[in-house]
């Protein structure tokens, strides 16, 4: 019972990571847009660079992304979160919420709904701005010194030699045409999920759009594969 027990919180916990997919990583960089997509002028009602102060208190280096930025992020701007505010306004009150995204759109950090019952707008928007980035907590320095998670490949990339799928007690093993055992998948509470096993490497298999991916991480990097599966 113990053992069933066990196995099942395992696969629920398991379930969780792959669904959200990334856990929360060590991001330094905010890029703010120089205009965001419910108001029609840029850094409008100066919403946007006060995004930027208020993130900057939160521990993260932001830029607005109209403005030079370091080479680093230039040159590779999967080390930083792109922020976006979502508007929800009702009858009584202005409501915004803050999210930050990867490279690949994924929420990353996602805030409370902020909310303000003012009846002009620029205030109406600030103190609901201010109020959203308040619930985010601060990132610690050590997290701040980090070097941003890099999704090294990407979706658009080359698809790999064809695997074949022979089932298992447990799941499947993936093998080329040599043939040679290449992945070990296992089964999971979540369909088109698969725990993952490549010689020492453990990571997870799952299939978006029809397509098959093996993420993993190596060096503190987020590795992303193409398969071609063949069941």
């Amino acid at each position: 019972m113990k053992k069933c027990l066990f196995l099942f919180l395992l696969l629920c916990s398991f379930s969780g990571f792959a669904q959200n997919r990334i856990p929360v990583p060590n991001y330094k960089y905010v890029l703010v847009p120089e205009r965001f997509s419910f108001l029609k002028e840029k850094n409008q009602y100066n919403l946007n660079s006060r995004l930027r102060s208020l993130l900057e208190e939160k521990g993260y280096i932001a830029y607005l992304d109209d403005t030079d930025l370091p080479s680093e992020i230039a040159n590779n701007k999967c080390i930083a979160l792109s922020a976006e505010l979502l508007e929800k306004n009702s009858m009584f009150s202005t409501n915004l919420t803050l999210v930050l995204k990867d490279c690949k759109g994924n929420i990353i950090v996602k805030s409370k709904e902020g909310k303000s019952r003012d009846k002009e707008y620029k205030p109406a928007y600030t103190f609901a701005l201010m109020d959203a980035v308040g619930s985010l907590d601060k990132i610690s320095p050590d997290t701040a010194a980090a070097v941003a998670t890099v999704v090294q490949n990407t979706p658009d990339a080359p698809v790999a030699t064809t695997l074949y799928a022979q089932p298992t007690v447990t799941g499947f093993q993936l093998i080329d045409n040599t043939p040679k055992i290449v992945l070990s998948l296992f089964k999971t509470s979540v369909a088109n999920y698969f725990i993952a096993e490549k010689d020492s490497t453990k990571g997870i298999v799952f299939k978006k759009d029809n397509n098959w991916f093996f993420e993993y991480y190596k060096d503190n990097n987020l590795i992303t594969e193409n398969l071609s599966i063949k069941f």
